[in-house]
Order: C-alpha cells, then structure tokens, then sequence
C-alpha cells in the first residue's frame, strides 16, 4: 500500500515510516520541511494523492487555545484533500480520555479533530494513546523551581514512543476502524511518584512534592487510564529508564 504519513519526521512519524516500510508498504513521509504545510494547505494536496491511507501525525505548537484553530485548520485542509485524492483510509493519533478534561484547551481541541475526523465521508481510525514517556522530562521542567518540583499525584500510564508508532503504523495498515483504538503502557502510576523515579535514576537530587495545583495535569480530575477493551503496549517505564 501507498501510506502517506504527515508529520512523518516527528517523534513518532519518523517511526511509524520505518515500521510500515519494513512491513512492504510504500511509506512517504512529509512535513513542513518536505514543502507540506498543513496550516496555508501548500503541498497537502500533492503529499495524498495518489495514497491509499493518509497517517496525519501533526501536532499544534502549542496547548492553549490557539491549538483548536490549528486543528481544525489543518483538518479541514487535509480531508478536503482525502476526499479530493480517494484516500480509503484516514488515520490520526489522539490522547487516552481526551474527552474527559475539558478544561484543557489542548484536549479540547484532539476532540475536536476527533470529530471532525468521525463526521467526515472517508473511512478512518483514531488511535488514542496515553502519555508518552518521552516527554516526561518537559513535565518536570514545567513545576520546577530550584531544588524542588511541584507535581500533582494524578494517575498516568505512560508509553514508550516506539510503541505508539508500532500501533499506529499496524492501525493504518489494517482495515479501518472507524471508531477508536485505545492504548496505553502496561503500568500505572501517579505523577508525583514516576517523577520521582525519573530523577533518582538520572541521578538529579531535586525534591519531588505533591502539589494538586501543580502543572497541566492538575485538573485532571480522577482515573483518565485505558479501559479493560484497551491494548497494553509491553514496554515497562522502568525497561524504558534504562
């Protein structure tokens, strides 16, 4: 199959062009560098023609309000162009509960393109996963003052990178779903505490201490996790540290 993968030189594209060619498939990836720009449209309609799934892996710079906008830009360029180039499959990569925190304005606007997505006349997959281990650094450095971080004992089931982009790339080469694909890491923590596991093993002497008010994820009110139907992906926070 041809799959064209926009944002394919990401974090996770990159990943998921390597996956889907080792499996035979014929796997493009583009992205603003490669002349595709999601928000003018230059490119967009090029990058899908031709495709026989379109893998949409771009992501808004930033998490305030300002990401609604570039998702519903940046999908209504890209379905337009689906439709326009007979793409039969249309895939893109949400977040775990995104549909239970509203007062995050970037989970907002992942249920928007998650929508936009759903009332769209082309065959499609969402594929929600949890947080990304990779990016717990950046949530660290968001609290941090001196020689203590401030986080908020919310439950996280992190995900290795790698195992988000092997999902994805078997949902775009699989039949759609039309529907979601849940999945997440195969333990469960609370933020407080996998921060502090994070700093002992890098070796970084800082305080960890339990703030509810602390960071994004303190208006995460309750259990945003994988339900029993979710797939658990095999890599272990502890395996991934080293």
């Amino acid at each position: 199959m041809k799959i064209a993968v926009i944002g394919g030189t990401g974090l996770i594209g990159s990943q998921v062009v390597k996956n889907l060619k080792a499996a035979g498939h014929e796997a493009v990836p583009h992205s603003k560098s490669s002349g595709v720009d999601v928000i003018s449209g230059q490119g967009v309609e090029e990058a899908v023609a031709g495709a026989d799934v379109a893998v949409n892996l771009t992501n808004s710079p930033t998490f305030d309000e300002a990401s609604l906008a570039f998702f519903q830009t940046s999908m209504d360029y890209l379905l337009a162009a689906a439709r326009k180039g007979g793409v039969g499959h249309f895939v893109i990569l949400s977040i775990v509960g995104a549909d239970q925190v509203p007062e995050l304005d970037y989970y907002r606007a992942k249920v928007l393109q998650e929508k936009l997505l759903a009332n769209a006349s082309v065959p499609y997959s969402i594929v929600r996963a949890t947080q990304f281990m990779e990016f717990m650094d950046a949530v660290l450095s968001w609290t941090a003052d001196g020689d203590t971080v401030r986080l908020p004992a919310t439950p996280i089931q992190p995900i290795a990178a790698k195992d988000v982009a092997h999902e994805v790339a078997q949902v775009a080469a699989g039949a759609p779903v039309n529907g979601i694909r849940n999945i997440g890491g195969p333990d469960i923590f609370t933020l407080d505490e996998l921060g502090r596991i994070t700093l002992s093993h890098q070796g970084d002497n800082r305080t960890v201490v339990t703030d509810p008010t602390a960071g994004m994820f303190a208006v995460v009110k309750g259990d945003v996790l994988t339900d029993k139907n979710a797939h658990l992906a095999p890599t272990r926070y502890a395996d991934w540290l080293s």
